[in-house]
Formats: structure tokens, sequence, C-alpha cells
């Protein structure tokens, strides 16, 4: 991403003109000068101006250049803090890469920081997330010991908006290096949107829910999102019943080497 680009609110790309675009600018107003002043033209002037930015490179092109070290949750934390990959950097108060253990049980993965997320740059931690702590402990898992809590996208989408499909494509790469090095016994995915864009689907969460399925290797399952059960307590059974399915296939799982 070209450091001197921004975004307007409508996400579209903004750039300081080229020098040759500033001198072609001139000509015309001396021209439209001219002509409104007395219907004639005269000799121009011979602007120089300078270019107030690089030509842009590809992401990819980016992502190259960055030197070679070895990875880590840290290295990745700080990449994420500096992405502008997407326009949801423009609105963001602080990224949130994600917090919990190193090498946890279960990868939780849910859509999106809220309002509480971009203030704090942590992962749930408003009502839902609340909720979610107390859903974890009913199957004795935490944040803190034995969990790793995530996003699909790590940047607030403006008024908790679902994130689009490019930015959470834009948001891919970190969440892969995130596995890659978490290696996570079971990935635990929170509502639809997360659902849906780990595995190319437009299954309803209804339907999707208590599923075991894969993501990249990782047993995957799915459940509401705790946030739709503090609008609908109905659901409750059935999340209770999906965490006890997350208990069970990891006692069924073979213990990690330490």
């Amino acid at each position: 991403m070209n450091p001197y680009e921004t975004f307007d609110t409508k996400g579209r790309r903004q750039r300081p003109l080229k020098a040759e675009q500033k001198a072609s600018l001139a000509r015309f107003l001396d021209l439209a000068g001219d002509y409104l002043r007395d219907g004639y033209t005269y000799s121009q002037k011979a602007y120089t101006f300078t270019d107030d930015f690089r030509e842009p490179r590809s992401v990819e092109a980016d992502h190259a250049a960055l030197p070679l070290r070895a990875d880590s949750l840290e290295a990745l934390e700080a990449e994420i803090q500096h992405c502008r990959d997407c326009p949801l950097h423009t609105h963001r108060i602080k990224t949130v890469p994600g917090e919990g253990v190193a090498r946890p049980l279960v990868l939780v993965i849910g859509e999106g920081p809220g309002a509480d997320e971009d203030t704090s740059g942590r992962p749930f931690v408003g009502k839902a997330g609340q909720l979610l702590d107390r859903m974890l402990a009913s199957v004795d898992l935490s944040r803190e010991r034995n969990c790793f809590i995530a996003n699909v996208v790590k940047c607030r989408p403006p008024h908790n908006r679902d994130p689009l499909p490019e930015e959470i494509a834009a948001c891919a790469r970190f969440l892969n290096r995130q596995l890659a090095l978490l290696k996570p016994r079971m990935i635990f995915c929170l509502g639809r949107v997360a659902l849906q864009a780990l595995l190319h689907t437009d299954a309803g969460i209804g339907r999707a829910r208590g599923q075991l399925t894969t993501y990249q290797g990782f047993p995957l399952l799915g459940t509401y999102h705790p946030s739709a059960l503090l609008r609908d307590v109905s659901l409750k059974r059935a999340v209770w019943e999906d965490l006890k399915i997350l208990r069970d296939q990891l006692a069924a799982l073979d213990t990690r080497e330490p």
C-alpha cells in the first residue's frame, strides 16, 4: 500500500497529483484565463512541478520488501498495527490483533472488533466478550490459560457493520499466520460472518452450527455469536450443546506434547 494514499468516507482511494498532472492543470487554467479575459490565447509559462509521492506498488511487492525474519506473534502484531491494506484503517482507533496463550487448545474466531475493542485494542471485552468468557469457563477454557481469541478482521468496521469481502480478504493473511503460529487443537468459530468467511459458504449459522468440519487441517466447530445470545436468550440451549461438543472433541484428541 502506498503510504501517501488515503481513502475518503466512501472508501475511494485518494492520491496527490503527479508533476505532469499539475503542469497540465496549470496550462488549462492559463488557457481558460486567456479566453475569459479577451478571447485570445497567449504564450504560456513554463512550469516546473515535482511529484509529491512515489509510484504505488502492489501489496505483494510491499510485503516482499519486508526484511526476512523469524515469524512470531509479536512481529505479526507489529505488522497488523501498521497495516493499511484496506479502508478500515482510516476509521480505527486501535488495531485488535488478538490475545491469549501462545499454544492454545482452542483458537476462538469472531467477525471483528466493536467499539469497546476499538478503544482498548483487545478482543471481546464488551458485554459480548464477558458472556464469551463465561461460555468458555463452562467447559474449562479461558483466554488466560488455554485459548487465543481473534477476529477475521483486525479493525472495527464503521458502525459495527459486517466486514466486506475485500476487508476479510485483506486480513486473511494475518489470521492464517496466527493459525500457523498458534497451532491450536481446535477452532471455535463465533457467528455467521466468521464461519462463512473461513469456510467460503453461504450457509446460515443456524444450519452450520454444531457441525464438525476443518479449516486448513484444523478441526473447526461453529456456534452462535455471543451478541446473538444477548439479543435472544432462547439460543443459549443450542450454544450449550455446541460447547459440549467442543469439550468432548478436545477430550478425544491426543494430549498435546509440551
